[in-house]
C-alpha cells in the first residue's frame, strides 16, 4: 500500500506481521496461491492455532472464513477461494 498515493499519505491499515504475537482480532495481510499468486488480500484473524490461523476477509459475509499458514503473511490454498 506504500507508494500508490502522495508522499503524506499513510497506509489505512495497521497489520500484525508478527505470527508469534498473532492474536483474535488482528488485521493482517494474507496471500492466495495459485490464479492470485502475487496479489495482496486484508483480513481479520479469527482462530489462531500453533500451525495455521482462520482468516475472514469479507465483514458482511462473517461465514466465509478460510485457513491459512502461520507465517508473518498467511498463505491461503487457492482452492479455499
Amino acid at each position: 500500500m506504500q507508494g500508490l498515493g502522495t508522499s503524506d499519505e499513510v497506509c489505512p491499515f495497521a497489520f500484525n506481521f508478527d505470527e508469534k504475537t498473532f492474536k483474535v482480532g488482528d488485521m493482517v495481510s494474507y496471500r492466495v496461491n495459485g490464479g492470485l499468486e502475487g496479489l495482496p488480500f486484508v483480513g481479520t484473524l479469527v482462530e489462531v492455532h500453533d500451525d495455521h490461523v482462520v482468516i475472514t476477509a469479507d465483514p458482511s459475509e462473517p461465514e466465509k472464513r478460510y485457513r491459512g499458514t502461520r507465517e508473518s503473511r498467511p498463505q491461503v490454498d487457492y482452492s479455499e477461494i
